[in-house]
């Protein structure tokens, strides 16, 4: 199964708890104004790569925590990411997506594949950047309206539960 990537950062510490790899999916309907990334929001470009090639890279160094999934958007190419995100979890380690689209725009979607990849999401830090509302003191995160959800505590709840950051 193919990702379309933009790029992958082998070991950062800013996209989620601990030392992570980082892989920025190319395609991106949000085109917020002020994106860290707006390179990755056409979806023609990047490379096309196989989930067993980055899951093969990444089970190459032991110190890392997880994988993060960032963009570009995510939940454009959920399928494979889901099945990218169940190998991570096979060898113990955890899963972070950021993604432009609020939890609840998510559920609203019913895509089998978009519940596929939040069944799999540890951390899902969500919602548009709002350049009103950056703020470059927070956490894994670049404006105070974006949330970092606790995804186990969320789906046992049944309602949305801040991860304490």
């Amino acid at each position: 199964m193919k990702l379309q990537v933009s790029g992958i950062v082998k070991e950062s510490i800013v996209d989620g708890r601990g030392i992570r790899y980082t892989v920025f999916t190319q395609g991106c309907p949000h085109h917020c104004p002020g994106c860290h990334n707006p390179q990755t929001h056409p979806f023609e470009g990047g490379t096309a790569m196989e989930i067993s090639e980055i899951f093969e890279d990444f089970q190459k160094n032991p110190i890392l925590k997880g994988i993060t999934l960032s963009g570009g958007e995510p939940f454009c190419q959920p399928e494979p990411l889901a099945e990218l995100a169940r190998l991570v979890h096979g060898i113990g380690k955890d899963v972070t997506v950021f993604t432009g689209y609020t939890y609840e725009q998510l559920l609203e979607q019913e895509d089998p594949a978009v519940k596929a990849l939040l069944e799999e999401t540890d951390v899902l830090i969500d919602g548009p950047f709002l350049e009103a509302e950056k703020n470059l003191e927070l956490v894994f995160r670049g404006s105070e309206n974006q949330r970092v959800i606790n995804m186990k505590k969320t789906r046992e709840s049944g309602t949305v539960v801040l991860e304490e950051v």
